[in-house]
């Protein structure tokens, strides 16, 4: 519904052009503002600017509501699998049968990694960061696969895509490998997506890995929830990128480093690191409830609330199922996991914490459910950017699509005015 938005700024009055989305969301589209008045919107951090419209992922925070394409969360992670929403996120619809085998097969068949991007491990220290070598490795892709560099060629644009998706669980898996001092385990293109990456994961050649077709379900409904979320920073910082016209490989790139701040993919580590210092505490959970009460201790308990939920997460409600499936498939006894149920009984009956809208968020239990599966803390960020990469690839071919300009914001100069060099012999 388009209508105008009347601004008075001192004896000037302006109208401006004003727009409403198909969930309602309302704005007003500023883009003469600075023609028609001389100001510029300051707005830092972009926090109440939207950047674009898009029709990939909607939120309501108030209400808790994540969809995907108008598909709720809950119905696509019962009902779908990682690759059917990947297909969902960047071709815009479910694929039919037909269209499902033949996105499966493609990134199936370019999980391997040329042979001499193997090199690229051996040349990094073993205990180097994973989502380091993630974006170095997703980067120099680009230089192994030049033939599909050209973002505005449709063909290239879907061999990049498709590389992309099949090669980063080999990227992960590759690193986590020469990290332990273990022969690499090359893809198995008779498994699914997930079970593919347990396997090249926790694979030996010297004895069968059997994969457990539950706990790899989970794990690939764990991407899905994962998938996208809407205009965040690494999604931003993808959309910026490949504002430019850069390749999809660089674009990426750019998401997987900004995801690495700890401000953003490194919530669900920070959870774990939480219920660790808890538990060699002595595990008194009330304690460390009473020095989060108080401002001045310094003391902060992660996994609760939402920059953009203010309602329970409607990603939590169901990994807060499948933790408990997931420890009892492998055998897990995690007392971390007690100290979890504590915090979140006293996060769900306690006013201090409902008053603030402060519900266990989506990093409360994934961390919990990477950790049973064997995956080390330190990549807990890299499993955040499997899951993610569908919903960063998504939001480039949306923005490229739409034909946005190249991303400019302006900026309120406060520095020095106008002044005169000295020489340096009078400085």
């Amino acid at each position: 519904m388009a209508g105008t938005a009347n601004l008075n700024l001192g004896d000037k009055s302006v109208d401006f052009a004003t727009t409403q989305g198909s969930e309602g969301e309302k704005a007003i589209l500023i883009k003469p503002f600075r023609q028609a008045t001389g100001y510029v919107a300051l707005d830092p951090g972009f926090v109440n600017t939207a950047s674009c419209e898009s029709s990939i992922t909607f939120i309501n925070g108030e209400e808790g509501v994540l969809h995907y394409r108008g598909y709720p969360i809950a119905d696509l992670v019962e009902n779908t699998s990682f690759l059917e929403v990947a297909h969902l996120l960047i071709e815009g619809h479910l694929p039919t049968q037909e269209e499902y085998e033949g996105f499966k097969n493609s990134i199936t068949y370019h999980t391997l990694l040329h042979e001499n991007l193997k090199r690229l491990f051996e040349l990094v220290p073993t205990d180097a960061h994973p989502m380091s070598v993630l974006s170095a490795a997703v980067s120099a892709l680009a230089t192994f696969y030049q033939d599909s560099l050209d973002p505005m060629n449709e063909d290239q644009v879907r061999l990049s895509i498709h590389r992309l998706i099949g090669k980063l669980p080999t990227i992960a898996a590759f690193h986590y490998k020469r990290s332990r001092g273990q022969a690499y385990i090359y893809p198995d293109n008779r498994l699914d997506y997930a079970a593919n990456f347990m396997k090249m994961m926790f694979g030996f050649h010297t004895e069968p890995y059997e994969v457990d077709e539950e706990v790899a379900r989970i794990l690939d409904q764990l991407l899905i929830l994962h998938a996208d979320h809407e205009q965040n920073c690494s999604t931003t910082a993808v959309r910026v990128v490949g504002s430019s016209q850069a390749n999809l490989y660089a674009s990426v790139t750019s998401g997987i480093c900004a995801l690495s701040g700890p401000l953003h993919g490194g919530a669900n580590q920070a959870v774990l690191e939480m219920l660790q210092t808890i538990h060699d505490d002595g595990g008194d959970v009330q304690k460390f409830v009473e020095l989060a009460r108080d401002k001045t201790s310094g003391f902060r308990l992660m996994g609760f609330g939402h920059r953009v939920y203010k309602a329970y997460d409607p990603r939590a409600h169901f990994l807060q199922q499948k933790v408990e499936v997931v420890l009892r498939k492998l055998k897990v006894n995690d007392p971390l996991l007690n100290i979890a149920r504590k915090l979140e009984e006293v996060a769900l009956s306690d006013s201090y914490f409902k008053d603030r809208n402060l519900y266990p968020n989506v990093d409360f239990y994934s961390g919990i459910i990477y950790r049973a599966l064997g995956i080390p803390v330190n990549m807990f960020t890299v499993m955040f950017a499997l899951g993610r990469l569908p919903g960063w690839i998504a939001q480039w071919k949306e923005n490229l699509e739409k034909g946005y300009p190249i991303c400019r914001p302006r900026q309120i100069y406060t520095g020095e005015t106008m002044r005169k060099v000295i020489p340096m012999s009078e400085r």
